[in-house]
């Protein structure tokens, strides 16, 4: 009787778990790995905040998310580039209404290894060659004579996009580049292959790697917001439509004094 007494608190307990964490208002945030980490340590705060609330969150890249948002699966799609006009249209003859949030300033930092010592600066062009096929060795760069590993975003990527808009130029990547699905991998890859370039989101950086000047420019906060960099950019949230309540009150968690601190502790640049 004691046992049959006990498996049935058990199973109402369980049933009120359950029962309450259904009772929550969820929010489904997808998209880009670059601003994945920001939302992640404010989605933690903001479900401490407001625990009635429930956030989940995925990254997939800036394609994905904004996809997932038009197809109405996810409430917030993160992007660290601008939608595109075929992607606005799609939304449209859903009857979608998409609106735009800038959270953040970033760059895409070029890397090399901490040990790449003869290599600190390259321009544009010489990067467009390195990712086309047309530099294979450090040495012709005034580096070491070793091979040359380029690594790349996968082309979901928002951090890609811009890559190759302002390096790339839309030429096509050689296919001997190794290409990775998010800045983590790249960075842990460049930080252990002395032969190694990659690129990566500014609040990706660590002393494991070297950041290259790009056209005699430093990715530095204030060359970010005055523009001088050439690999300045945005970072985005978008909702399918006006914002309901519940994402509404994420967004404004975001502009909150609290939300722009973890955008700079994060190492990304505040919008205010």
């Amino acid at each position: 009787m004691f046992k049959l007494r006990l498996f049935l608190i058990i199973i109402l307990f369980i049933f009120l778990i359950v029962g309450f964490s259904s009772a929550k208002e969820k929010i489904n945030i997808q998209g880009s790995t670059t601003v994945l980490p920001i939302i992640q340590i404010m989605a933690e705060e903001f479900m401490n905040d407001y625990p009635e609330y429930e956030v989940t969150i995925s990254g997939g890249g800036s394609g994905v998310g904004i996809a997932a948002l038009i197809d109405q699966i996810a409430d917030i799609a993160m992007s660290s580039r601008e939608i595109k006009e075929n992607e606005l249209q799609k939304a449209r003859e859903k009857g979608l209404d998409v609106q735009e949030y800038t959270i953040a300033y970033d760059a895409i930092a070029v890397i090399v290894h901490a040990k790449n010592d003869p290599i600190d600066r390259l321009d544009s062009k010489t990067i467009k060659k390195i990712y086309t096929g047309f530099v294979h060795n450090w040495k012709d760069l005034g580096g070491y004579d070793r091979p040359l590993v380029a690594i790349s975003r996968d082309t979901n990527s928002g951090t890609f996009e811009i890559f190759n808009d302002h390096i790339l130029e839309d030429e096509e990547m050689a296919p001997q580049v190794l290409r990775l699905t998010s800045n983590r991998p790249i960075l842990d890859e460049v930080s252990r292959n002395l032969n190694a370039i990659g690129y990566v989101g500014f609040g990706y950086l660590t002393p494991q790697v070297k950041v290259l000047a790009l056209d005699d420019v430093e990715p530095t906060q204030e060359n970010v917001i005055r523009g001088n960099y050439p690999l300045s950019r945005e970072l985005f949230l978008y909702t399918a439509t006006v914002p309901d309540e519940l994402s509404l009150k994420f967004i404004n968690y975001v502009f909150s004094d609290k939300g722009q601190r973890i955008v700079k502790e994060e190492g990304f640049i505040p919008i205010q």
